[in-house]
């Protein structure tokens, strides 16, 4: 599918619902666990550049209207109905609720069964490089790889940054932490999640999910919106104008940030080597792989209902 493409079933109005539901769902879970960036989930399953449009378009609608201008008003309004509102609603709730389901369901997966669990977020993750490299369009040539590699390489050094000790944070440290971290919201392979726990916001933020402090997930939305309307415009004009260029870059983010779900690490990130025969952690790499094929494949065939 490509980046640009309506949803593969447009002609069906509930699966439509349904799709972007779970979409929303996927999105979210990914957002919780360090590694996976909810970008590339979105990606994948087809609604990635609808999604950084929307988010765009609102952007610049909400910066009209703060100019009480009846004119700029009216432009704003044409902004906001410009944007995938049958898309975005169901997908928001789908999200939502999959970040409060998953923060007590994949934390414990994670502390419990580590090794198992990466493995199989890394079979997710490496299947879903064909979706940006198919996108990108044509053989790739040495300019391409060169840029590819340089983008893998940065995301891997990032990933090898040693995770910070868990802090007691105030108002801007939330807020400049969420305005960091909501890159991986909008570009796939920079795992939010793996940000926050370099910064060592990951458990105070996870266990404010759990414990539904809202004082601080409020602080967290607003820096993560204002990090958001930073990013997002120059993101949107790279994909209408950059478009090949920027599916690379994309592509070699991914593969960076596969050196965080390494499934043998320390508790502060370092790569252990393997502490058992390993053919557990291959079965589970290869489900994942398989999982994301299987989605591709059937996204492929419902683009002709």
């Amino acid at each position: 599918m490509s980046a640009t493409q309506k949803s593969p079933a447009s002609k069906n109005p509930l699966l439509q619902l349904v799709l972007n539901f779970v979409r929303g769902i996927l999105i979210g879970i990914a957002e919780i666990i360090p590694g996976i960036s909810g970008g590339t989930i979105a990606l994948i399953t087809g609604v990635y550049s609808r999604i950084i449009n929307s988010a765009a378009e609102a952007f610049k609608g909400l910066a009209l209207l703060v100019t009480f201008s009846k004119s700029n008003w009216i432009q704003a309004g044409s902004r906001f109905r410009s944007m995938s509102w049958s898309m975005l609603i169901p997908m928001l709730i789908g999200m939502f609720i999959a970040l409060f389901a998953a923060a007590g369901i994949v934390e414990p997966m994670l502390e419990q069964y580590p090794t198992l669990t990466k493995a199989l977020f890394a079979g997710l993750i490496a299947a879903s490089l064909a979706v940006p490299i198919r996108l990108s369009g044509g053989r790739w040539g040495l300019f391409e790889y060169a840029i590819a590699a340089a983008a893998a390489i940065a995301a891997f050094a990032f990933t090898s940054i040693p995770r910070g000790a868990d802090v007691d944070p105030g108002f801007f440290v939330i807020a400049g932490s969420a305005a960091i971290a909501v890159c991986a919201l909008v570009l796939p392979g920079v795992s939010g999640s793996y940000l926050l726990l370099a910064l060592g916001m990951y458990a105070p933020t996870l266990a404010a999910v759990n414990d539904l402090d809202f004082a601080y997930l409020g602080t967290f939305v607003l820096g993560a919106l204002v990090g958001l309307g930073l990013f997002v415009g120059l993101l949107q004009w790279l994909l209408q104008h950059k478009t090949r260029i920027t599916l690379v870059l994309m592509s070699g983010l991914m593969v960076g940030s596969l050196r965080a779900l390494w499934p043998w690490q320390s508790e502060t990130g370092e790569v252990l080597a393997p502490t058992s025969n390993g053919l557990a952690e291959i079965a589970l790499f290869a489900t994942g792989a398989l999982v994301v094929a299987a989605l591709i494949f059937a996204e492929k065939k419902l683009i002709r209902f």
